[in-house]
């Protein structure tokens, strides 16, 4: 591998929910073995309410994180991407992004808490849940070996991984 964190960029189409928690948990738990980030092919200009409340009680800084498109991350000067994870829920009809470039790829589809209705308390709840799915899914990531597992092997573990409860 190399002697940078392994680079991680979560993928879904407006970066508001689902990838903008799947950066917190990756930030947070893989602190020094993975650099995350996110983006989104038609980023909706802010995080989504639901997940700013979410970050700040889980004690993370609500204001470290943007709705932001992929092209940051297409350019000469972009961080180098070692996985692209998207998050959406294509088996729910939603259209994934589709990452180019040669990263790793996996999909780790999940349903859109942004979707969800009813009260403040209702929908904090559909972030939570998200949350949970992606904390599973992240700490079964930071258990593998990653660094020095061959592409195909960690493709497959990733394809497993992404299949785990919740998945849709």
């Amino acid at each position: 591998m190399t002697d940078r964190p392994f680079s991680v960029l979560v993928l879904c189409t407006g970066n508001s929910a689902r990838s903008i928690l799947g950066e917190a948990i990756l930030g947070q738990l893989g602190a020094g073995r993975i650099a995350a980030h996110s983006a989104g092919s038609v980023p909706k200009g802010a995080p989504h309410p639901g997940a700013l409340r979410l970050l700040g009680r889980k004690g993370i800084d609500p204001g470290a994180f943007r709705s932001k498109s992929w092209n940051e991350f297409a350019g000469p000067s972009a961080p180098a991407i070692d996985l692209a994870i998207t998050v959406c829920g294509n088996a729910a009809g939603e259209a994934c992004p589709v990452f180019m470039g040669a990263p790793l790829k996996a999909h780790w589809g999940l349903p859109d808490p942004a979707d969800a209705r009813g009260s403040e308390a209702e929908i904090d709840a559909a972030f939570e849940q998200t949350w949970h799915w992606l904390e599973l899914r992240v700490r079964a990531l930071l258990n593998l070996e990653f660094e020095s597992m061959d592409r195909a092997a960690l493709t497959a573990e990733l394809a497993r991984i992404g299949q785990m409860e919740g998945a849709v």
